[in-house]
């Protein structure tokens, strides 16, 4: 980029040339199928990801592959696959013996079905000055939404306080976590929750930070899928509060690096 905008200043290159000419520097093109944008984290503040869900499986494969080649000797670079089922992160493991070789790892997390293609480790990633994000979850069923934020969020170098299964069904055990989480001052917390949805406003009542209010599809009958907690939430009478989309860990994740990274 610098190289291109000295020539822009000595009058090399036109500024449609250099317009040009940074489009197709940030954009990977694989094979024609997908345009991959490898600048977005230092544009966004967040990761690159790739929603693995209903993608070909031998598309995966091109996005890993191609992703990587561009990586010079010695420099950090990773990769998150999302929604990936343990048997396709198993067969990935299998074909993708050549990135192993280079020095990348395949680190998968089987509950929030995240896969990190890396050749570092996630914790180098981890900036003190951005600031920690608070995570918590009503169950333990919500865990694998509260992981896929908690997962973004480090790789998008935030520090991650997290505390599972403190829901106000037991609110006692919530109110000791709340105050750990002031005394480490969080500068933000994200709230998961399934059934009536409860925790986010109880949350939101008694800290001063913004509430991330993650709606799981967690819950009996008239739970439908997790409609009556994204409503229960979306009505909350406490203020502070944003919601995502019911099970979306990864748009609370991102979320809450964008505020904390503008904090």
């Amino acid at each position: 980029m610098k190289e291109t905008l000295k020539n822009l200043l000595d009058g090399k290159i036109t500024i449609e040339e250099c317009e040009n000419i940074l489009k197709a520097d940030n954009i990977i093109d694989m094979e024609g199928l997908i345009k991959f944008d490898r600048d977005r984290e230092d544009r966004t503040g967040f990761p690159e990801a790739v929603y693995s869900s209903g993608k070909d499986y031998e598309d995966l494969i091109i996005i890993a592959n191609n992703y990587f080649k561009s990586v010079k000797p010695n420099e950090k670079s990773s990769l998150l696959f999302t929604r990936l089922s343990k048997s396709r992160f198993e067969s990935l493991n299998d074909d993708l013996s050549d990135l192993k070789e280079k020095g990348f790892n395949l680190d998968y997390n089987p509950k929030a079905k995240i896969l990190r293609i890396n050749n570092y480790p996630l914790k180098d990633k981890i900036n003190p000055d951005y600031g920690k994000i608070g995570i918590l979850t009503a169950g333990t069923s919500d865990i694998p939404v509260a992981e896929e934020a908690k997962i973004v969020i480090q790789e998008g170098g935030c520090e991650v306080i997290s505390s599972y299964d403190v829901g106000v069904a037991g609110i006692h055990r919530l109110l000791p976590q709340i105050s750990k989480m002031v005394k480490d001052k969080v500068n933000c917390i994200i709230a998961c929750a399934g059934m009536e949805g409860a925790l986010p406003s109880v949350v939101a009542g008694l800290v001063d930070v913004p509430v991330i209010a993650v709606p799981t599809s967690i819950g009996y009958g008239v739970s439908d899928n997790g409609k009556t907690a994204l409503f229960a939430m979306l009505q909350s009478c406490a203020p502070g509060i944003a919601v995502v989309n019911i099970d979306n860990g990864f748009g609370a994740g991102v979320l809450a690096l964008t505020i904390v990274k503008n904090h």
